[in-house]
């Protein structure tokens, strides 16, 4: 009948079964056609799909269905990245096993994303927690090893009290951690790390090519990496104890030190702990911040403290004038050389810090139409570019002239017979510590011998596969605590020695997936032909929260593939189009259990939980109301 109604969900379902039978949406990695990769950022498996998923997946969908139509052979795949704490979380909550609760999940949510009815070719679905897919993400890890892109040092990390776990700097958001929202602290730990920082240059430079990726993301991404030029200058100290004579310090803005009112050092200076062993006030202060630690990210926006040392530094052009040398937690022993000079009239950070401590303010930079004579700062630091003013030699000068003058400057003085200053490129971007102290993701490859050292498994004996019985009554890494998992032969010498017990973080698990859809069932990680007529993926949608995270480690992945030659060298750049499709917000509630960890409650479901958690919020810290953003 013309006019008889549309029934949706009796003829959704029919049209659904007859693509899948007739195998629509599968693509062929040998069609003549032009191919077009669509592809959104795979799902973590929390047990059902959200209106977040549903904008995503739709997105893709129509891209992936308008080239279909358009006589493309698209590949448009779908998998899950399904490692990660909130499984094992969940598996200390309910008695469960992780591998349990999310492949029960994946089943719960597969089933509501074929109803939507998606163009997608679920013949090359995996999950990153199959024991194939990081079988080959260990083989990856062994070439990354050899080529000495993945190594192990002792190093201040970024460490998670309630997780239990080291964070990226990348995962530290306002000191916080990324998933549990809690003030991470700084240890000191043996870790494995990726080098990042080999490609720094090239991470940076390859943005340029990114026509078609949001300039924001771009940004965003250039500033993380942050290119530096400036000098190293040596400072000579007076009153210091145990003879140290000399303080380096990094600037990108030499030509505002006729401007400078202090120096200032991290907490975790060699200077500093040496100042600290005859003044305990001093060492509490720096113990405190050595424990908080400080982001790059969140420079700006801490509350500014400081503590004297007492020592003194003779101004490099003015050796009759002497500054104070102060510890301060905005200071970042990672970069430049862990210490700074503060002039506080052309940066915002050192004057709000002067400005805490009654140090001078003298201008030293002013606006090229305003008087040098009544040019003040009040309480904004000038930061552009302008004309020196009372800075002798220097004034009248253009800024960028006045730098490469005090750098001329500089280099004809001599402390000790050697030079006092040299100029110095500095990047911001620090190498991936990927180790993480938890059970559910993927094991690293790597065995210890008291003899041998550090050796990898031999590439006939991967996967290490993550043993069955884990236990989580005990805090603490559950591979370390196994009592037989960890216990192997050294495959060099055979002598008893013991696993790795760190796995890996998760965003490695999907900084290389998009390349193993190309060809999911091959024999080894990558294949190249495959990967050479697929790559790079035409059309990537996801949120822009991973603009630091997952993009950048993405980026460095295919560029440390084409070293290890998993993959073709000119595939640099996994994603031509960049879509950021924004996020979808709910207001939610949670509370914190005994062992500090969160609860999510939604309001609509249980009205009168979240009742009683607001009357608790106004009466205890142990309730919070806020936005819940849903990645």
């Amino acid at each position: 009948m013309a006019n008889a109604r549309y029934n949706a969900p009796e003829r959704e379902k029919h049209w659904q079964k007859m693509w899948a039978n007739a195998n629509i949406f599968t693509a062929s990695n040998l069609h003549k056609k032009p191919k077009c990769y669509v592809l959104e950022m795979f799902p973590y498996p929390s047990g059902r799909i959200h209106m977040g998923h549903v904008r995503n997946y739709t997105m893709g969908d129509v891209i992936a269905r308008y080239k279909r139509a358009k006589g493309f052979n698209v590949l448009h795949p779908m998998g899950w990245d399904s490692f990660g704490m909130p499984a094992e979380n969940a598996a200390m909550e309910h008695n469960t096993d992780p591998a349990t609760w999310t492949y029960n999940n994946i089943k719960s949510m597969k089933t509501q994303l074929k109803s939507m009815g998606l163009a997608l070719d679920w013949s090359r679905e995996f999950a990153t927690c199959d024991i194939d897919y990081y079988k080959h993400q260990q083989k990856l890890f062994i070439d990354l090893f050899s080529k000495g892109l993945a190594y192990r040092k002792s190093s201040k990390v970024n460490w998670d009290p309630v997780d239990n776990t080291v964070l990226a700097n990348e995962q530290v958001i306002d000191s916080r951690g990324w998933r549990s929202g809690a003030l991470v602290e700084q240890r000191e730990l043996t870790q494995w790390f990726f080098k990042i920082t080999q490609f720094s240059d090239d991470l940076l430079d390859g943005l340029k090519s990114l026509k078609n990726w949001p300039e924001k993301v771009c940004r965003m991404q250039a500033n993380w990496i942050g290119k530096s030029h400036g000098l190293i200058i040596k400072w000579e100290l007076i009153d210091s104890p145990q003879s140290v004579t000399e303080l380096e310090v990094f600037s990108t803005r030499p030509e505002t030190l006729f401007g400078a009112s202090f120096l200032a050092i991290a907490p975790d200076h060699p200077l500093a702990i040496t100042a600290s062993a005859n003044n305990q006030n001093l060492a509490k202060f720096c113990e405190k911040y050595r424990q908080l630690g400080t982001s790059i990210a969140n420079l700006e926006t801490i509350e500014k403290e400081g503590f004297d040392t007492g020592i003194k530094a003779k101004h490099p052009l003015e050796p009759n004038r002497e500054l104070p040398v102060y510890v301060a937690n905005f200071v970042l022993m990672h970069y430049g050389t862990g210490a700074i000079f503060g002039c506080p009239s052309a940066d915002q950070r050192d004057l709000d810090f002067a400005r805490k401590y009654d140090l001078s303010v003298v201008p030293i930079v002013a606006p090229r139409d305003a008087a040098p004579a009544t040019f003040i700062i009040s309480d904004k630091a000038y930061t552009q570019d302008g004309v020196m003013i009372n800075s002798k030699f220097l004034n009248g000068l253009d800024t960028k002239l006045a730098f490469n003058e005090v750098a001329k400057k500089l280099s004809q003085r001599r402390i000790n017979g050697t030079a006092t200053s040299y100029r110095k490129t500095n990047f911001r971007l620090r190498d991936w510590g990927i180790s993480r102290q938890r059970y559910w993701g993927c094991p690293i490859p790597i065995i210890y011998c008291d003899d041998c050292g550090a050796v990898p498994v031999p590439e006939e004996d991967l996967p290490v596969i993550l043993p069955k019985d884990p236990s989580f009554d005990k805090p603490g890494n559950p591979l370390k605590l196994h009592p037989t998992w960890a216990q192997v032969n050294c495959p060099t010498c055979g002598k008893p020695a013991r696993r790795e017990t760190d796995t890996m973080d998760t965003f490695v698990d999907s900084s290389w997936y998009y390349m193993r859809f190309t060809a999911p069932h091959h024999d080894m990680p990558i294949d190249c032909e495959a990967a050479k007529y697929w790559l790079p993926v035409d059309q990537y949608i996801g949120g822009i929260e991973h603009a630091i995270l997952h993009l950048l480690y993405s980026r460095f992945f295919s560029r440390a593939m084409g070293v290890t030659k998993n993959l073709p060298k000119d595939l640099k750049e996994p994603f031509s189009a960049l879509l950021t499709q924004g996020m979808v917000v709910h207001e939610c509630y949670f509370k914190r259990t005994t062992g500090n960890r969160r609860i999510w409650i939604e309001p609509k479901k249980y009205v009168s939980k979240v009742k009683a958690i607001i009357a608790l919020q106004h009466s205890s810290k142990q309730a919070s109301l806020l936005r819940l953003v849903i990645l």
